[in-house]
């Protein structure tokens, strides 16, 4: 996709690796939307970038409800949506709250979910789009401690997987983002901040399984991705091997789908 003058909304904009992402879509021309719950360091980003915000709770319907419109109403058509906005809840899985388990899968796995669905008729409708999602590789490896989140995040890649069969023959692209631990951002320090956890990543490192992903490093490789329109970014390069493995039965099936249509 020609990135230059297309319309980008970033979700979870306001630091770590969406406010990396924002900056470097503008960067490639882009015009940028911001959406996340911190007013000020979101306003404070689109100053710098030009772009436009919308302060908004994802796991809030009446914040979703809409939100595409409102963005494309004040920035114009969105030709790229990034997913980007997540938590996690690294711990023991039954020490969850019941309000936890469900704030989790809303931000995680259902705002996404509903993100797209707002944007896509548009999308088919001008016969331009890219949808960003960015999982994780705890979405096809579980770790002690990571159970809800990694639940959240192999939905996020099935979701990808779907709406690639979905709009299958049309100039509407996906990339589904499958890293490990991405510094610096608050994420990868509350991961790290249980004991189990700590303790898993650390054997993975030990045994050169895995290494942390730098967050410019996977800004740029994203929007490489949809520049290219790949459907996959994989980081660290070491550990492909493990979301490749879990991508083949979905592969398998699509090659076996091939000339049915995915619309009526």
């Amino acid at each position: 996709m020609e990135l230059r003058a297309a319309h980008v909304l970033v979700t979870g904009a306001s630091r770590g690796l969406g406010a990396a992402l924002a900056e470097r879509f503008a960067d490639a021309g882009a015009n940028v939307s911001l959406a996340a719950r911190s007013e000020g360091p979101l306003h404070e980003l689109a100053e710098r970038l030009g772009g436009n915000t919308h302060v908004a709770d994802l796991t809030d319907a009446g914040d979703r409800r809409g939100l595409i419109a409102r963005v494309e109403e004040a920035g114009g058509p969105v030709d790229v949506l990034v997913n980007n906005a997540g938590m996690d809840l690294t711990g023991a899985f039954d020490a969850l709250s019941a309000d936890d388990l469900e704030r989790i899968f809303l931000l995680n796995a259902l705002a996404p979910a509903e993100l797209a669905r707002q944007a896509i008729p548009g999308m088919v409708e001008r016969g331009r789009g890219h949808i960003v999602n960015i999982s994780s590789l705890a979405g096809v490896a579980v770790l002690p401690g990571m159970a809800a989140y990694s639940a959240t995040k192999a939905a996020l890649t099935h979701l990808t997987a779907g709406l690639r069969a979905d709009l299958r023959g049309l100039p509407i692209g996906t990339t589904v983002v499958e890293a490990g631990l991405i510094k610096p951002t608050e994420l990868a320090e509350s991961v790290l901040s249980y004991a189990p956890t700590r303790a898993a990543f650390a054997r993975l490192y030990r045994i050169g399984m895995l290494r942390d992903s730098d967050r410019d490093d996977v800004a740029d490789a994203v929007v490489a991705a949809v520049a290219a329109g790949r459907r996959h970014v994989r980081l660290p390069k070491r550990a492909r091997l493990t979301p490749m493995l879990v991508e083949s039965a979905r592969r398998t099936v699509e090659l076996l789908l091939t000339g049915v249509r995915p619309r009526r």
